[in-house]
């Protein structure tokens, strides 16, 4: 069994314009793989963005700017991925928002949205990408979930409620699909070195008048006994594994990437 590239296959990756998402496409790209992005942001970054992807890594590279609010949007992108690239054998689920509130407090649109986006939306792109990975008799599903999908924190009721369902979802997906070749995995990061969070250290020296260490040690990794932010490159590197054939009896796991946050 060999660790293989990625060469003539096509992976779509939701919310994949910058951070973790973007960190996985650049990861796949250079194994080969055609991508299709998906995200916010400028037009003219985002177009800026998918050239230098496909320039680089001399693959095909494009984007869907599909509302992952809406399941139309969302069964479209998936559809028009496969058409346009010819398969669509690699899913990542990696779309994703955050809001903290006590759950007296908690907006309802607030819960409903974050549900929509980190939970049912991953239903819609797996309900849409099965039926041809099915047809090729391979495919590889990564969810993004979180280490709140394997433990809660106060005040992130529904992130915690999304990432826990993932979790669920990801592994009757995959005993519902384990005879065709058919993977589907969740990854579970901690906290993640990414811009949102290099400006939210920004933000929290300012409230709290502390030192750019005091938040990262005291506050942000206070759970993460590491005390190091998850590198994006890392996360790369494991959907990469989880892509490839060395990983094909690996399925319906939820793997910690945390620094041992969950190990206590």
């Amino acid at each position: 069994m060999t660790f293989s590239t990625l060469e003539n296959k096509s992976a779509l990756i939701t919310g994949s314009t910058s951070g973790i998402g973007l960190g996985m496409a650049r990861v796949l790209a250079a194994s080969g793989a055609n991508i299709t992005l998906n995200g916010l942001g400028d037009a003219d970054e985002i177009e800026a963005l998918r050239d230098s992807l496909a320039q680089e890594f001399d693959v095909q590279v494009r984007y869907d700017g599909a509302n992952m609010l809406k399941q139309q949007e969302i069964s479209k992108m998936v559809n028009e991925a496969e058409d346009a690239l010819g398969t669509l054998d690699i899913l990542i689920n990696n779309a994703g928002i955050q809001y903290v509130s006590a759950i007296e407090d908690f907006p309802d649109d607030k819960w409903q949205a974050i549900i929509d986006i980190n939970l049912v939306s991953n239903f819609h792109t797996i309900k849409a990408a099965l039926p041809g990975m099915k047809k090729r008799n391979w495919g590889r599903i990564i969810n993004l979930a979180s280490a709140h999908g394997l433990v809660a924190s106060p005040y992130k009721s529904a992130y915690v409620a999304a990432k826990h369902g993932v979790v669920g979802l990801t592994k009757t997906v995959a005993l519902e699909n384990a005879e065709q070749m058919i993977t589907c995995n969740a990854i579970c990061p901690g906290y993640v070195r990414t811009p949102l969070v290099e400006g939210q250290i920004d933000d929290q020296m300012a409230v709290h008048k502390l030192s750019r260490e005091q938040v990262i040690n005291d506050i942000m990794l206070v759970a993460q006994p590491s005390k190091r932010f998850v590198e994006v490159e890392e996360l790369g590197q494991i959907a990469l594994f989880l892509c490839s054939d060395a990983a094909c009896s690996i399925n319906g796991i939820s793997l910690p990437v945390e620094g041992g946050w969950t190990a206590k």
